[in-house]
């Protein structure tokens, strides 16, 4: 009996320091936290689907009204989440020296490709990847991949055309994200492939699998990384599966392996960093912008002197990889958001319908880079999009050493950041702002045009994140969204159909920011 309340009490004790008293934390510091719930913190509407991950960062956002910050939970871990514009601008720009990393969650022994990517590099290792890269998406590369992203619209419109029907019905995110793998395999991995034409490729196949996080079995291992993080490392669980590793890292280094032994050059990803293993880092000027929505380049210095021809033939596969997780799945859904809108806002897709046609005789009949990028109301339909539907609905920084938030309101104290600590930006509960931007829920381009968009604050607008550590494809995101619209619409109207939920109802079974029901559109044929 004696031994029965040793062991309780011990379990007790340690279910009290490790599941109850760290849900103080922010509270001891005088900081407003939420109202969360022991072990699993403000996570457990989540895990129990009774919201999505977008509900449970908006709703934490609204959680007090006239502070500059508020503390939160992930699980046992805390989470500051800034809420001020001053103070965001001051975390991800001025004193991104002390808040430089993204929280990563899986190591490279056990997932190389995802351990050795971009997003989850840190410090100077990070330092020295982001310059190298930088090169791949200015405005003169995305120039020279016009073409091959058109060619990959025109034959995405073409497949469409010669069904002959009136109205033909789609999923829109299964549809889009077939034109999305074809650009990527194009562009960054030098593959032409026709997801359309071709429906089982294993290129088009192993994107879908690996972006596709409603498996339960997935859902588990993703908290598991976030509730046992060093039990996962200790088994060196990865975050993708062993054969979708092995696909990739096969693919391009046989990739590699090609273009060494019969020369060959090609303006991508690949090429440059496979120029970089040689010593060279290339420079180059942009051109024209490319939209409200772009986010400059920092300068972060050369990098030869970090050592840049230490990259590994893996160092490139990771980078590829990550290029591909983001492009295939979370470009296809700004596509997807962008349909929905201009197929219940009619007015807002005719203003648009009557833009792509005068483009279209100015440039007789063939479109240019130059004069997409002239067109305004496209530019003010996409921001839009990307404000109401921000794919990226939370940008996450890491504290790398200790920093102090000084008070700049009377009922405000210091507080203290300790090293390792997450912070949170929440994109999604700013873009819906009523306070920034009236009325947050109606779709209104007229936010962004000429008058407008000029009084609209850079660190309330964050698509793309924010600081040093910002998107580094915005530019190729938007210009493959421009282009396919732009074909899209000068031959079809995008409807809705019998299955189509008016309005969309964010899903609380995925992680990721999608409605109940998918997409379900029509594209009905033009009459010529």
């Amino acid at each position: 009996m004696l031994q029965l309340l040793l062991i309780i009490t011990a379990l007790a004790v340690l279910f009290y320091y490790y599941g109850i008293k760290p849900m103080y934390y922010w509270r001891e510091r005088g900081v407003k936290q939420t109202n969360k719930l022991w072990v699993v913190g403000d996570n457990w509407r989540l895990i129990l689907k009774l919201e999505s991950f977008t509900d449970m960062v908006h709703r934490m956002y609204k959680s007090f009204d006239g502070v500059r910050y508020l503390g939160a939970y992930q699980f046992t871990s805390p989470v500051l989440i800034i809420k001020d514009p001053d103070l965001i601008k001051q975390v991800g720009v001025k004193d991104f020296e002390y808040f430089m990393d993204h929280r990563s969650f899986v190591t490279e022994e056990a997932d190389p490709l995802f351990g050795k990517n971009l997003f989850s590099l840190k410090g100077q290792r990070w330092r020295t990847m982001r310059p190298i890269l930088s090169p791949t998406f200015t405005s003169s590369k995305m120039k020279s991949i016009f073409l091959l992203m058109s060619e990959c619209a025109e034959n995405f419109t073409d497949f469409f055309l010669k069904k002959n029907q009136d109205i033909v019905e789609l999923e829109m995110k299964e549809t889009f994200t077939r034109y999305t793998s074809d650009v990527i395999a194009t562009t960054a991995f030098g593959i032409t492939t026709n997801s359309l034409l071709d429906p089982t490729n294993e290129f088009y196949m192993m994107g879908r699998e690996v972006t596709d996080f409603s498996p339960l079995r997935k859902r588990i291992k993703f908290f598991g990384f976030f509730l046992f993080p060093k039990l996962f490392s200790f088994f060196k669980i990865g975050f993708l599966d062993k054969h979708h590793v092995e696909f990739f890292t096969n693919l391009i280094k046989g990739n590699i392996r090609t273009r060494r032994e019969k020369g060959i050059v090609r303006s991508d990803m690949i090429n440059i960093l496979m120029e970089a293993q040689k010593g060279f880092q290339q420079k180059e000027e942009n051109l024209i912008d490319t939209g409200f929505a772009t986010v400059e380049e920092a300068d972060l210095g050369q990098t030869e002197k970090f050592g840049a021809k230490n990259l590994t033939d893996m160092d490139i596969v990771a980078q590829a990889m990550i290029f591909f997780f983001a492009g295939f799945d979370g470009v296809a859904s700004v596509m997807c958001f962008m349909a929905y809108e201009l197929a219940v806002n009619t007015d807002v897709q005719n203003n648009l319908r009557k833009e792509i046609v005068e483009t279209l005789k100015e440039c007789k009949g063939t479109l240019t880079y130059e004069a997409l990028f002239k067109m305004k109301y496209l530019d003010m339909v996409l921001s839009e999009t990307l404000r109401k539907w921000p794919i990226g609905v939370m940008a996450d920084r890491v504290c790398t050493k200790p920093y102090t938030i000084l008070p700049a309101t009377p009922d405000e104290k210091p507080v203290h950041i300790e090293k390792g600590t997450v912070v949170w930006i929440p994109v999604y509960g700013i873009h819906h702002n009523p306070s920034i931007y009236p009325d947050p829920e109606r779709f209104d381009p007229e936010r962004f045009n000429d008058d407008n968009k000029k009084n609209i604050n850079p660190y309330v607008y964050l698509p793309f994140g924010i600081g040093p550590r910002n998107c580094i494809a915005n530019r190729f995101a938007l210009l493959e969204i421009k282009i396919i619209f732009f074909h899209v619409l000068s031959k079809f109207e995008i409807t809705p159909i019998k299955t189509t939920k008016i309005p969309l109802e964010i899903s609380k079974k995925q992680i990721n920011l999608l409605p109940e029901g998918g997409f379900p559109l029509g594209l009905k044929r033009l009459v010529k």
